[in-house]
Order: structure tokens, then C-alpha cells, then sequence
């Protein structure tokens, strides 16, 4: 079967009610990025940090999948596909999507401070005081804001195998997943959904002006 990559972002999954956190004024919730959502932040005020997650954990189970998420994995009976997604939840795999790289984390897992590859599944909330196996305090599994994204050279190698690229939910402004779109190889038939785009259809590229539930529809009509 042909390889169709997948890159997703919180576009996607706005229409479930995933709140996209960052607002117009740089805010997330209220809070500057860094205070939540870097290293630093962490270890200058570790309990914000947790129960900003922790909401967002909340917030992710009471939602569900919507059309878009659904079409994709349905997609499967007809193409290899590989998802690479910027965002933390886990609607693609409650969807049904069997292939998916999260660039950015995940929410519904936690880690080690200590121990970067151990990582446990978590559902529940997350605070101070819960610990790993040797004592060591968790944290979410999140790619904060001047860490290393580990996947990225992955996310890369299954660009370079697309027969076809869908990008969807993402205005591709975050890097390094940004740059993934050029490592398709030349000439890849390119469908970009965005209600609002920035760039136009040219040779290669199909723009479809359209929200990802709307757009999903029209993407799949001229596949």
C-alpha cells in the first residue's frame, strides 16, 4: 500500500474541545509559557506546573475523537499511514490509528526526573510526592520548551518513505516539526487543511481551506 504521512496539530483536536492553551497574547491559561511548560519552570514552582497538567489530563478524558481523528484510522483499510503528531492526547489511538509518533509527549504518561526512559502510563492526577521506583519524583511526559525532541530523527526517517503528505491542525510555525514537511521527497503530492492558510495550492501542494472535520471529507474526495 502507499504511504500516506499524517502530520497533525492542535487544530485537530480543538474540535473535540481540546482547548489549544496559547492565546492571541502568548498566554497559556494565564501563564506565561515558561512557568508551565519548561524546565525551568518545574524547578522554580514544581506544584503549578503538575496541576496545570493535571487539568489538562482532566479535561482529556471527558472528550472524545472526533470525525477527522476517525477518518484518518479508517484510512487504514487503504494506505500504510504513519501519523506524526504535535499534540499530547490520545485521540488518534482512541480512534482507532494503529501508527502514531508523538513529537511533543504525551499526557497519559508520566516519567522519571531521573530516568528519562522511565516512563509509566497515568491517568490520574499527578503531584509531589508521587514517585518512581527508586525514589525519584515523576513528572509529565512532556517535551518542554529547550529540551531535545527525541522522535524527531524518526519523524524524519518516515518522511523520507511518503508516497503522499497530509498535514492537518497545524499552521507548522513549531519547530523542529516545522521542517518536517521538506523531508518528503521531491515532487510528493502535498494536502495542507487549514481553515485560514497562509500559503496557496502550487505544483505539488493542495490547499484546502477548511476546518480538519470539514476538510477531512474533501481530502479524502480527491485522494
Amino acid at each position: 500500500m502507499k504511504h500516506l504521512v499524517v502530520l497533525t496539530g492542535a487544530g485537530i483536536s480543538a474540535e473535540s474541545g481540546i482547548k489549544t492553551f496559547r492565546g492571541a497574547d502568548g498566554l497559556w491559561e494565564g501563564h506565561d509559557v515558561m512557568q508551565v511548560a519548561s524546565p525551568e519552570g518545574f524547578v522554580n514552582n514544581p506544584a503549578l506546573v503538575l496541576e496545570f497538567y493535571n487539568q489538562r489530563r482532566r479535561q482529556l478524558l471527558q472528550v472524545k475523537p472526533n470525525k477527522a481523528h476517525l477518518e484518518l484510522a479508517n484510512l487504514e483499510k487503504h494506505f500504510k499511514i504513519t501519523i506524526i503528531t504535535q499534540n499530547i492526547d490520545d485521540l488518534h489511538e482512541r480512534a482507532g490509528s494503529t501508527n502514531i509518533i508523538h513529537l511533543h509527549g504525551e499526557l497519559l504518561k508520566v516519567r522519571s526526573t531521573k530516568t528519562e526512559t522511565n516512563i509509566l502510563d497515568w491517568k490520574k492526577d499527578l503531584n509531589l510526592g508521587d514517585l518512581d521506583s527508586n525514589g525519584h519524583q515523576l513528572r509529565p511526559h512532556i517535551v518542554w520548551f529547550g529540551e531535545a525532541v527525541p522522535l524527531i530523527d524518526k519523524a524524519v526517517e518516515v518522511c523520507a518513505t511518503a508516497d503522499k503528505l497530509l498535514i492537518i491542525g497545524t499552521s507548522l510555525q513549531v519547530y523542529p516539526a516545522a521542517n518536517l514537511m521538506h523531508y518528503v521527497p521531491e515532487n510528493t503530492p502535498t494536502f495542507f487543511i487549514d481553515p485560514d492558510p497562509s500559503i496557496s495550492s502550487s505544483k505539488n501542494l493542495t490547499v484546502i481551506a477548511e476546518t480538519a472535520t470539514k476538510g477531512i471529507d474533501t481530502f479524502i474526495s480527491v485522494l
